[in-house]
Formats: structure tokens, sequence, C-alpha cells
């Protein structure tokens, strides 16, 4: 039964939308793009202080800013419990991808943009500012009246993989022990639907170099038997997937896992994806055993000469990135011995192969049988009106193998604001704003109900 407290807590939380938009438009005006080769590394600071600052102005104690081992700083608070109470340890990242391609944005990506659907747009809008705001919207509504202990950090390179924060937390390890860990960068599975996510694939990224020749060569005079480099690396990365499925191929590894979690309907994925009419989604089983229980193969990039520009020349060297999702039952680095033995091996006519690893990170799975999983189904019926759905990502989150290993007893669940429509590190990324309000509903509900669990336990 809802109680009157809990339903002022939501009008409460309701009230606050016009300053959650307000504070979100803030956050995706900053480009904080935790990479010094695109955006100066200022504007990560700047998010950095206007997170710190948000969050003190909410109740936390002693917020600052934590130099990290990669150089980016993780924005750090506290709240001591009340007497009895359990500490839950609230997590996001203020940094952003890329826009990538301005021109596919239909708005300025860093300006945040309301469109006829309602939804609103800009590059972080979803992932993961949306998430800061849920954090910030549901203490606001709680005040004074927080019955829990709070542990805060908002991580500043995590879209960059380069494990600053996890390095960060193995040396300071006393400053994010909780009872529960809330991890707010996932979502659910379609607005309305209250989810948490309980698996995680890993990562392994690799950049793949081919040599062929000392230098490039005049196509006209030497085309034919002089070996073309970019074509031994199309050759190579062709080999990755099944010529008529496209499903990822990889010698080593087990490509046909099934997923027995909830299901992803396949005309939804392709509405979700925007897949082109005509188009056939790639690889077998279903969408869900293609998404959550097998590797994924993507080529993120390529170097090679452009098409404007390009000279009448056998190129000599090309070289790509390609990143390798791996699920969970798989170690990330097994997968990414796999996936260098395969690319050495499929190199044509003796070509030079350099592989540089980028950055691994290991799969993940959730316990879901204690109290803070209670906590949590109860408030997500009491919002969405329906039971806790629990679903896989495709993403990776190294950090939770980190928190996994180095706090046992505690419990971690990963949700947020974050759903299919978002179109999280694409242009024209967006949220849905009732996600923001009904998600930082949840998260205050969940913290009174968890103080109950706990001390009922």
């Amino acid at each position: 039964m809802t109680t009157s407290r809990e339903t002022e807590l939501g009008a409460r939380i309701a009230a606050a939308m016009t300053r959650a938009k307000s504070d979100l438009a803030e956050l995706v005006a900053i480009p904080s793009v935790a990479d010094p080769r695109q955006y100066p590394p200022e504007e990560c600071h700047r998010a950095a202080q206007w997170v710190a600052d948000a969050f003190g102005e909410a109740g936390l104690h002693d917020v600052h800013l934590a130099e990290t081992p990669d150089g980016s700083s993780a924005v750090i608070g506290h709240r001591p419990p009340p007497p009895g109470a359990p500490t839950v340890l609230l997590y996001c990242h203020y940094d952003v991808q890329p826009p990538l391609d301005d021109a596919a944005w239909k708005t300025p990506p860093f300006t945040l943009t309301e469109r006829e659907d309602g939804r609103w747009y800009g590059r972080g809008a979803a992932d993961c500012k949306g998430n800061i705001v849920m954090h910030l919207t549901a203490l606001r509504a709680l005040g004074d009246d927080l019955p829990v202990g709070l542990k805060f950090v908002a991580e500043g390179s995590e879209e960059q993989g380069t494990g600053g924060l996890e390095q960060y937390l193995v040396q300071h390890r006393e400053q994010f022990l909780a009872d529960a860990l809330l991890v707010c960068d996932t979502g659910n599975a379609q607005v309305g639907t209250g989810t948490a996510t309980v698996t995680l694939r890993g990562l392994a990224n690799l950049i793949v170099t081919v040599e062929t020749l000392k230098g490039e060569v005049h196509s006209g005079m030497f085309g034919g038997p002089a070996p073309d480099a970019l074509a031994a690396l199309v050759q190579m990365l062709a080999t990755l997937r099944d010529p008529r499925t496209g499903a990822t191929t990889i010698g080593g590894l087990d490509c046909e896992g099934v997923w027995d979690g909830v299901g992803y309907d396949e005309e939804t994925f392709r509405a979700d994806a925007e897949v082109l009419e005509g188009v056939r989604l790639t690889g077998t089983g279903t969408v869900a055993d293609r998404l959550w229980a097998r590797p994924a193969v993507t080529v993120l990039g390529i170097d090679c000469p452009p098409v404007v520009g390009s000279a009448a020349s056998v190129p000599a060297s090309a070289r790509a990135r390609v990143s390798l999702r791996v699920p969970p039952g798989t170690s990330a680095d097994t997968a990414r011995e796999a996936l260098t033995r395969h690319l050495t091996d499929a190199a044509p006519w003796g070509a030079r192969v350099t592989i540089e690893t980028e950055s691994t990170g290991s799969p993940f799975r959730a316990a879901t049988d204690g109290p803070a999983y209670q906590a949590l189904g109860a408030a997500m019926r009491q919002v969405y009106g329906k039971p806790l759905a629990f679903l896989g990502q495709g993403g990776s989150i190294p950090l939770c193998n980190v928190l996994a290993e180095n706090y046992p007893s505690a419990e971690i669940i990963l949700m947020g604001v974050e759903e299919p429509r978002c179109l999280i590190h694409a242009p024209n990324e967006s949220v849905d704003p009732t996600e923001i309000e009904h998600m930082a509903h949840v998260e205050a509900l969940f913290l009174q109900h968890f103080a109950r669990e706990h001390q009922n336990s």
C-alpha cells in the first residue's frame, strides 16, 4: 500500500522536473569528452565542478574532485548513515562520447533541445548526464529525510575506457564501501518498463595495422602484383563474420550462446536501432541471443586514404580499430587472444600484421536474491505498476567487476534512465523526460525501502 508520505514524495519529484530540465541543459552544454585530442580538458573539469557543486548543494558532505591515475577527475562525496542504517553508493559518469557526425544531428549536439516527440535531445542527455540529474532529483525530493548513508562518485573518463576510476578505487577502497552499489549507467527495456540490468558483455578492443610495401607506389605501374595493404585488411576483417548470415565467427570462441531472460522483439529492435527497410539483421538465433549471450564484433574505424583527395597509388599500410563484445562466461583475455590469433592467421600474402591491445573489460553477472533487489522490486512496482524486469546489456562497464571483486558482500544494481530509443553513442541521442521523473522516484523509494529491509533483516 502506498503511504501518504510516498505519494508526497512523487509529487515533489514531479514538481522538480522544471529544474531537472534546467540542470540537464547546463550539463549537456559542457562538451565533456575525455579525449584531449578532440576537446579541451578544461571542459571535463568544468563538468566535474558543476557536478561537485550540485551534489554539495543537494546535501552531500565533503564533495570534492579527486585525480585518478589516468589523469581524469572523479567527483566524490558522502553523507553518513543514520544510526543502524545501511549505506548506498550512487555511481554515474559526467564524460560523454564525442558527437561524431555533426551533420547527422537534427539539432546542435551540445544544446539540450525538446523536439516534437517530447524527448530531450543532446549528447549525454541519457548517457550519462540524464542519470546525474536523476540522482539529483531523487536527493532533492528526499531532502533531510534521507534514511540511508550515501557515498557518491561521478567518473570522468568512463567513455574512454582508460580505467582511471577502477585503479583509484583499488587504492581507496574505504571511500566506496557500501551495502548496495547503485550503478546508474543503464536503463529500462523500454519506456515504462522498470528494469534492472543483470548481465553485461565484456570488451576487447584491438588496433590492427597491416603493412605490405615500404611506401605507396603508382597503381598504373605496380598495381596487380604489388600487394594492397588496404585490400589485405578488408579481407582479414571479412573473416570475422559468416559471409551468409553476418554472424560473428571467431575461432576459439563459443558463438552459439542462448539468452534465458527477457527477450527483445525483432521488430521493436529494428525500430529502436533504426535499421533501414529491406536490410536484414545479422547473426542467427533470437535478438536477445545475439545481443547478450554471444560475442559480437564491430569494426569501429579504419585509417586509409579518404575518397576525396586519394591518389592513384597502391596503399602501403592500413589500420583498423576492432571491438569485440564478450558475453558472461567468457573472459576478456580469452576473447582478446582469440581475436588476435584469428586476425593474424587471416592475413593474406604474407602481409605484416601488428596488433595492439587498446582496452579490455570483463563481462559481469549480478546476484539478484538479496534485500537490495527486494527493495528495488517494490519501488519499481509502485512507480511503474508492474514487476521488476531483468535485462542483459550489450555494453560494457568494467567498473562493475572491480566493485564485485573489492566488495563481495555488496549487492550491485544497474539501472537508470537509458532505453533503446535514447540512441546513446549515436547522433541524435535523447532521453524521455518521464524516465528521469519515474526513475528518480524509483531511486528515492528504493532508498526508503532498503533502509526498512535492512532493519528487518
